[in-house]
Formats: structure tokens, sequence, C-alpha cells
């Protein structure tokens, strides 16, 4: 285990385990021959931000990854050797490890990185250093957008943004409103997005739009890459068509796919093997739709529906109603034990800057927006009017602890977010 002494604090200590960074790396010859490696051997094990519940260690391999993170890097980013990259994902988590390490630095890329967090020491963090480094792909979450979003365009419009020409989005489905912000404001109306679909488990990019060949809809991944195959499914596996929604699946193999859960492979083949078992199928956990036109929209974790009244109702969809209203910034969903409807739908919300909090009637606009956007059916039982929300440091919203506080529960695991403070701040509000 490599120590690096950085903060000066006291760490516990386990000898002939634990070596300083310093006393082992600087002795160490600056020549190294690289060596050849099976492309199955084990390159990581990563552990999910357990968002859903226990965190999961996936073993991803050395061929197959480094192959489709590079393949997916170079072809969804269309990167060109005088491109400035940055994606300001946590470097600990896949997408840190796939699109800051692994993918960019194979394909040579000049990049920013960059771990401090985009308030410190002020809102204008972001911009300041796209406007510096001349920043032309910008890859980020849409919780990020939506943080912008709630500090209002005042800040991103003091900078010279013009270098951005291509926007990225990762970690979970970006709402139209937020789509359309990030590209108005942030890429000055011009540049393309591409809103990618992929997981811990699946290693790479599988579904994003291709920047100068894909036309994009505000809000869809758009369809699976080249190379790669998906299906959106019903609970007999049988094809939902145009118009459908269902379960989202993988029905062929592909490169950077995950080899197993670490010392658990039980749990690998219940949890993603299981459900399509007979047909082979890769089960995503992920709930998904096509359009009309034959687009694929990502709804969100099934875990994540809810049933009221027995109508199946996406967490994503009643948040992307509730961020479309002008004064919301940011909104997260759950479904609450109830005892008339099956499930309620509680709602926690973070107004924009400058945004007043008038009580019941902001609460009683709001409500009539998730009606008027979706149905009656949809509006939620309880809407909170919170400072913030409880994110992992890769940006997801942990929704199985908001299902705990509004249940009334004690906080399951905490030990992945940000912020477990967080939680005081809620209660409060």
């Amino acid at each position: 285990m490599l120590v690096v002494r950085r903060t000066g604090i006291d760490v516990e200590w386990t000898e002939g385990r634990d070596l300083c960074w310093h006393d082992t790396v600087d002795p160490a010859s600056p020549e190294h021959t690289a060596q050849p490696f099976d492309s199955e051997h084990p390159l990581f094990i990563l552990y999910t931000s357990g968002t859903t519940g226990k965190p999961k260690g996936i073993v991803h391999t050395t061929g197959g990854y480094l192959t489709q993170v590079s393949y997916t890097h170079h072809n969804v980013f269309d990167y060109k050797p005088d491109d400035v990259y940055w994606c300001t994902a946590d470097i600990g988590w896949v997408t840190g490890h796939s699109y800051i390490v692994y993918g960019p630095l194979s394909n040579g890329v000049t990049q920013v990185v960059y771990e401090g967090t985009p308030n410190s020491p002020d809102e204008h963090r972001h911009f300041q250093i796209i406007e510096k480094y001349g920043v032309s792909i910008y890859y980020t979450a849409p919780t990020m957008v939506r943080t912008f979003m709630k500090w209002g365009r005042a800040i991103p419009d003091a900078h010279d943004l013009s270098s951005i020409r291509l926007l990225g989005s990762v970690g979970e489905p970006i709402n139209p409103e937020a789509w359309r912000w990030y590209r108005d404001v942030i890429g000055g109306g011009t540049a393309p997005i591409v809103d990618t679909w992929w997981q811990t488990e699946t290693g790479a990019i599988m579904i994003s739009p291709l920047p100068g060949v894909t036309t994009t809809k505000p809000g869809s991944a758009m369809a699976p890459l080249p190379g790669i195959s998906a299906k959106i499914v019903d609970d007999d596996g049988k094809d939902v068509g145009n118009g459908g929604s269902g379960y989202l699946v993988l029905d062929e193999p592909w490169p950077s796919m995950l080899r197993g859960i670490w010392g658990d492979m039980d749990r690998y083949r219940d949890t993603y093997w299981s459900r399509y078992a007979e047909q082979g199928w890769y089960f995503a956990g992920d709930g998904a739709k096509f359009d009309e036109d034959g687009a694929l929209w990502v709804m969100g974790r099934v875990d994540d529906v809810m049933n009221v009244s027995g109508h199946r109702i996406s967490t994503a969809e009643v948040e992307s109603a509730l961020v479309g209203h002008s004064g919301v910034a940011e909104a997260a969903v759950v479904g609450a034990t109830d005892d008339t409807t099956g499930q309620g739908i509680v709602a926690f919300v973070i107004l924009r800057q400058g945004v007043e909090n008038t009580g019941d009637p902001l609460i009683a606009e709001l409500r009539s927006q998730v009606s008027t956007d979706i149905s009656p059916i949809a509006k939620p039982r309880e809407i909170h009017i919170v400072p913030e929300l409880p994110k992992t440091r890769s940006g997801k919203i942990m929704r199985r602890l908001l299902r705990d506080v509004a249940e009334g529960r004690e906080l399951g695991d905490t030990s992945t977010l940000v912020d477990p403070g967080v939680f005081e701040a809620i209660r409060k509000a």
C-alpha cells in the first residue's frame, strides 16, 4: 500500500504492508521497460458508488477495457491534436479512470486534470480554467450543469468560453431544460452535446450521439455506438418497439465488459445475468424508452421507478418536470410508502440563485407543473425546498438515502457521500 504523506496528519500504519511514496518512488530508476500481459489480466477493481445498495467491486481486465476506452474517447469526443480536453470527474470513479486516465492518455491528449471543487475559491473556478487553458472539449455531469444554472448565467457570461467546440454529459439522464441551458450558455448555442450512457460495469461509453453524425434531441442518448448492441424489452424479453418503454439490456458482448464482482461471483450472476438468463442478456438495471423516431431515452434506475396507484412513474420524469420550472435548479424525487396509493411521490428541490421561497404558493406551482407536464397522478405528495442534495463524489444523487429520510428510517451507508452533513440541512428544511 503506497501512502502519500500530503496533509501532515497521522495515519494508521501496518509495517510490512504500508510503504511511504517518497521512500519508494524517489529512489526508483527513471527507466522502465513496459511488461506484456495477457489481455484478460486484471487491470483494476473499482467499487460502484453504492447509490442503490452495498457497493460492488467491479473487475476490469486489460486488453478489452483499454481497447474500448481508447476507441470511444477518440470517436465520441472527436479529439483532434490541437484540442484541450477536460473531464471534470473525480479520478477515483469510473469516469475518471476511463476518461481522465486510460482513454485520453492512450490517445495522447492534451488535457486538464483538476481535483478541487467547482466553487473554490469562488463559483467562477471552472470558467476561469476553461478561459485560461482554452478548453475545447468539456465533459461533466448533469448535476454540475444544474448547479451552474442555480448560480446563474452571469457567472459563465463573465468569461470567454469561445474555445469550447464540444460538450459532454455523463452520470445520469440530463433533463431537456439543463441540456438546452448547457448548450446555449456554456456552448455558445453551437457546440454539440454528447449525452453518454454507460456504467462502472460496462467500463466505457455504450450509448451516445456521435458529433457531426447524429442529429440530437435534448435529453436523449440517441443510439448505441457502432459495435455495441442494446435492446429495450419487457418483462418477457420482447422488444418494445418505437414508442414503447421497458428495460435496457445489452444483447451482445462488448470489449470492456465487467468480468465479475470481486469475491462474489454469485452476486455477479444474480445482479446482471439472472433476469434474462434464458436469452443470455446483460440487464443494466435501467429503464429506457424509444420515442416514435426510434431515439433512445434512458429513464434512470429501475429501482427509481415508482408505483403510484398502479401507474409506473419514473423519478427522472418527475425531476425533469420540476426542473422545467423557471425557479428550480435541481430536483430529486423518491417513492415513499403510502397506505392509499402504494407509493407517494416525495420531491426535494433546490431553487435557483435569487429565487424567493414563497412556501405554499411555490409548492402549489410546482405540483401544477408536474400535473401539466406528466399527469395529475404524478403530482408529488410532498415537496421540500432544500439547500443541497446528497451526492456521491461522482455527482450522482443518492436517492436511497432520501427514501430513508422520506420514510423516517435510520440512514443507510453514507460512506460514499461528498458531505454526509447534508442531511442535517435537509432535516431542518
